[in-house]
């Protein structure tokens, strides 16, 4: 069992304020352009959090928003019954034993581990706009029906490319889902990108799709480290906190802040913060 600690010690009311700031932070990058593990991850470390510690405490902190993320796209899961359910049994499976490696993980390696963990997430964050583009490409050249809508994610079509199998798409997802449960920044990209594959063109409804299997994962893991006695509870709960406000703010920001500029300083903070951890003493 890994200790629960902060520099030794409960973390101070003024750390407590700097986290939820952070995380408030975090939740608005998130309701704009996502990506905002890049920056509470590196900021609970530089804050004295152990890195294994910093990671499963920010599972469990920002889990809610994930669920307020389903919530908004519900309406577009009521035509994509049986891929939610497909899709929830590699998450749940895949989130679960990613969970326990991290559990099983010794605290030195992971250290070492994290900067390129930090420094993947952001290629993969830096992607997420070629591979949008790449899906709403393909949904422009489908056929569409006489009521407009494309005939790939309507109800009597499965949605899946005839070159890329439902089992390798679910496969896929088990790996994405072992690597959430175990770091997790940077997967819903991933599942963006296993969704297209499978032949999904439509963008909300792969994103309550994506939204759904992240909440397996999240789920399953946050209930592991939380009963592991991983989690460092003050900071998760003024995390969530602050993230529950960011999310907020950030809803209102998203038609008024260029999207274009937040994902670029999104993508400054997490290669700055690799090359941090990374040159960091230890």
């Amino acid at each position: 069992m890994i200790a629960l600690t902060l520099s030794g010690e409960l973390p101070s009311a003024a750390r407590l304020v700097v986290v939820a700031l952070v995380a408030a932070a975090a939740g608005v990058m998130n309701a704009i352009a996502g990506g905002g593990t890049l920056l509470t991850f590196p900021a609970l470390i530089g804050l004295g959090v152990p890195p294994i510690v910093a990671n499963a405490t920010s599972t469990v902190a920002l889990w809610p928003g994930a669920l307020g993320s389903l919530w908004g796209y519900r309406r577009e899961l009521g035509g994509a019954t049986g891929w939610a359910v497909r899709l929830a049994i590699p998450s749940v499976l895949g989130g679960l034993i990613g969970a326990l490696l991290l559990l099983r993980t010794d605290p030195a390696t992971f250290s070492a581990l994290a900067p390129w963990l930090v420094l993947g997430a952001t290629l993969l964050f830096v992607l997420q706009a070629p591979v949008l583009g790449w899906i709403r490409r393909r949904a422009s050249n489908l056929p569409r029906d006489e009521s407009g809508t494309d005939t790939a994610n309507s109800a009597r079509s499965p949605a899946v490319v005839p070159h890329t199998s439902t089992a390798f798409v679910l496969i896929f997802q088990f790996v994405i889902a072992v690597y959430g449960g175990y770091f997790g920044a940077g997967i819903g990209i991933l599942m963006l990108a296993a969704l297209g594959m499978a032949g999904l063109t439509n963008i909300h409804r792969m994103n309550g799709l994506k939204n759904w299997a992240g909440l397996c994962i999240n789920l399953v893991a946050a209930t592991t480290f939380a009963a592991s006695g991983l989690v460092n509870w003050p900071v998760a709960l003024a995390m969530g906190v602050g993230a529950t406000a960011g999310g907020y703010a950030g809803s209102g920001l998203a038609q008024r802040v260029s999207q274009a500029t937040v994902r670029r300083a999104i993508a400054v903070i997490g290669f700055g913060s690799a090359l941090w951890l990374l040159t960091r003493p230890v």
